[in-house]
């Protein structure tokens, strides 16, 4: 199993990794919106930890990317982002995601999502 961290913050998203790692979740990095849209072409991750405000593309619009794309419709999604408004939890969840964390983010807050989200059991 190998998921997929996308954030354009290189520190959050290696951060980000290396907790997954922490809890047995292995994780590629996309490192911006370009980024995960190229390598989403050619890689179907078991699951996506995605920042929201993102230059460019923003997490909302590779979010509906996600679910109406066949291939990756199905793919477990757990938002991570500094933007604790309610109204961005509720369109989020919305869109699809399974979770939704608020930064800073500790192991066990991202390992309860990924519970949440049902990548672990």
């Amino acid at each position: 199993m190998e998921g997929l961290v996308i954030d354009d913050n290189r520190n959050t998203a290696d951060a980000l990794q290396q907790m997954l790692a922490v809890i047995d979740l292995p994780a590629r990095v996309a490192y911006g919106s370009s980024a995960a849209i190229s390598l989403l072409g050619n890689f179907v991750p078991q699951f996506i930890c995605l920042d929201i405000n993102m230059p460019g593309v923003d997490g909302t619009e590779i979010l509906a990317y996600l679910k109406r794309e066949p291939r990756l419709m199905k793919i477990p999604v757990v938002v991570v982002t500094s933007d604790d408004q309610p109204e961005t939890r509720a369109r989020v969840m919305r869109g699809g995601a399974q979770a939704f964390l608020i930064k800073p983010v500790t192991v066990d807050a991202l390992e309860g999502a990924m519970r949440k989200a049902g990548v672990l059991k």
